[in-house]
């Protein structure tokens, strides 16, 4: 049966899902192989961090395209384009000859994969339609969930048992189904926008996230808060947002903040990913620093969030699209923080069970939330918005708390791990001011007039 028939929201889920899987476990499978590809390329590990980095720095440089892209070209050839993008990257970094070589083709992976995540998401969110948008977001969300937790074991698990080529080679025969798929089954001909690219608005912020990215890095890893890099960027993304407010036509339409539902989702988002992307670099850290254990074991403590999560996706979903995100997101960030404050005073996979099953009830529900009231055609701005918002909180929370983790340690302070969580918990409680903005009437409103 031809797509777009019946079922065009399976169809689409299982194609997005197969491309998204990739970037998200690129992400951090290399976080756990650092230091054998340092001794491997014979080089420092400050050099091989470059490795993540660079992908890093390219995935920033890309998403504020994916709006501009889709409406230029469509999606399907916007998505095809960057999995034939991340699968080129992929096979050139595992016939690397040396560091630069390998840094340069991560880059080559990251501009590709920047594309994948947004384009994905828009094109599961415009096949949902507004009432399935609670389900759509829970499947997107499962490998955003499952990329940090599989991530670092995959990585483990192959450096252990194999050769370090597999790091990258394992993503071809995905890429290669995700293409085979995308081309057969994702529908094409949608309305196309022939706007011409803000490339000003581009310069400023590509560049802008880049160096906004960066400088959070090094700052995280024990840079000075002097350091140039994040306040040029965050020069550069002002003078962006002055620009875009001006130019409603520009790189990105900022006017969708206007929308109470779509702002309050996207502040909620980035105080949630802050928190939960820096207790997924504290767990490691927690395990090599305070237990002693390897790779391995650091990603293996992990693994219960995923499994808490996957648990608690579906019914997210399922609840959301009935009765609105607010009720299901704050259960959520109570699950988390209460999970979050046993693995700060107790440590063990149990408390991070917990937080799986909290972060399986938040991601979904809000994520719906940012998209449910806006237009079709707003989705893939909207989707850009959401990454790019997401992206930076990360990168923040990663190294707020890694900054905080230093300062607690030198201080001598008794367990700087508790005190490190405890941040983490201030500031995933601190989502629940905006998740209480999020009204569900609209729910209730657009069900009462589809029945």
């Amino acid at each position: 049966m031809r797509y777009g028939v019946r079922h065009p929201l399976l169809v689409t889920g299982t194609v997005v899902l197969l491309g998204v899987i990739m970037t998200i476990l690129d992400s951090t499978i290399m976080n756990v192989a650092v230091g054998p590809l340092a001794r491997e390329f014979g080089t420092t590990v400050a050099t091989m961090q470059w490795v993540i980095t660079g992908y890093l720095l390219a995935l920033s440089v890309s998403i504020p395209m994916t709006g501009w892209a889709v409406g230029r070209f469509g999606a399907k050839p916007v998505w095809v384009a960057s999995l034939l993008l991340f699968g080129a990257g992929s096979a050139l970094c595992a016939v690397s000859w040396s560091v630069g070589s390998l840094i340069a083709f991560r880059a080559v992976q990251g501009l590709g994969g920047g594309l994948l995540m947004p384009v994905g998401q828009a094109m599961i969110a415009q096949a949902a339609g507004q009432e399935r948008m609670g389900r759509a977001m829970a499947a997107i969300s499962v490998p955003a969930m499952l990329g940090p937790v599989l991530g670092p074991v995959l990585g483990g698990l192959i450096i252990r048992q194999l050769d370090w080529h597999w790091l990258f080679l394992v993503n071809l025969p995905v890429c290669v189904v995700a293409l085979v798929a995308a081309v057969l089954l994702l529908p094409g001909g949608e309305p196309r926008k022939a706007g011409r690219l803000d490339v000003l608005g581009l310069a400023l912020l590509s560049p802008g996230l880049a160096a906004l990215v960066f400088g959070l890095s090094e700052v995280g890893n024990g840079a000075s808060l002097a350091h140039p890099a994040p306040w040029i960027g965050l020069a550069l993304v002002a003078a962006f947002a002055v620009r875009a407010v001006r130019k409603p036509d520009g790189l990105l339409d900022l006017r969708l903040f206007r929308d109470r539902t779509f702002s309050s989702a996207v502040v909620a988002l980035v105080c949630y990913s802050a928190a939960l992307f820096g207790v997924t670099v504290l767990v490691p850290l927690y395990s090599q620093l305070a237990q002693g254990g390897d790779a391995l074991d650091a990603g293996l403590l992990l693994a219960p969030m995923g499994l808490g999560a996957a648990l608690t996706m579906p019914v997210a979903g399922r609840l959301t699209d009935k009765g609105g995100p607010r009720g299901v997101a704050m259960a959520g960030v109570a699950l988390a923080t209460l999970g979050m404050l046993g693995f700060a005073l107790f440590g063990g996979p149990a408390p991070m069970f917990v937080v799986g099953l909290g972060h399986g009830l938040v991601a979904p529900s809000v994520m719906a939330a940012a998209f449910r009231t806006l237009g079709r055609a707003a989705i893939p701005a909207a989707s850009t918005l959401s990454n790019i918002s997401i992206r930076v909180a990360s990168s923040f929370g990663v190294a707020l708390l890694a900054v905080l983790l230093q300062v607690f340690t030198r201080a001598d302070v008794g367990r700087p791990f508790t005190y490190a969580f405890g941040c983490a918990i201030a500031l995933t409680a601190l989502s629940l001011v905006p998740i209480a903005l999020i009204g569900s009437a609209a729910w209730r409103e657009s069900s009462s007039a589809r029945a």
